[in-house]
């Protein structure tokens, strides 16, 4: 299949497709006229990408196990448990973070309101 038809069954941008190529997630075989040339199993592929970066991983993380979630199940994959703990603490640190500056801000909107 062609990057186009690609892009129209999983709603992943061709620029985005593109991108996955050269972060070495998805791969494509070049025809003599250029054009790229993908196997039935990119569209899964894709979606699994996709699926992996609403988790909020990052590519390079995504490409450290990509390989072996597709050939197995996620929970057969030693590479993503670790991945998965540091996203999870990562995300906890922003939540505190973003908490301490809401309640800040939540101090600053009251002594404001008071002094009028």
């Amino acid at each position: 299949m062609k990057i186009g038809e690609l892009s129209a069954r999983t709603g992943v941008s061709i620029r985005s497709l593109r991108y996955y190529e050269e972060q070495k997630l998805l791969t494509s075989v070049r025809m003599d006229n250029g054009y790229r040339e993908y196997s039935p199993l990119a569209e899964e592929q894709v979606r699994t990408i996709q699926f992996y970066l609403s988790l909020g991983l990052s590519t390079e993380q995504i490409a450290s196990f990509l390989t072996c979630v597709l050939k197995n199940k996620e929970a057969f994959c030693e590479e993503v448990l670790p991945i998965f703990e540091r996203k999870l603490k990562e995300i906890d640190g922003q939540i505190h973070l973003l908490s301490q500056i809401k309640s800040n801000l939540e101090d600053r909107i009251r002594s404001i309101q008071e002094e009028r």
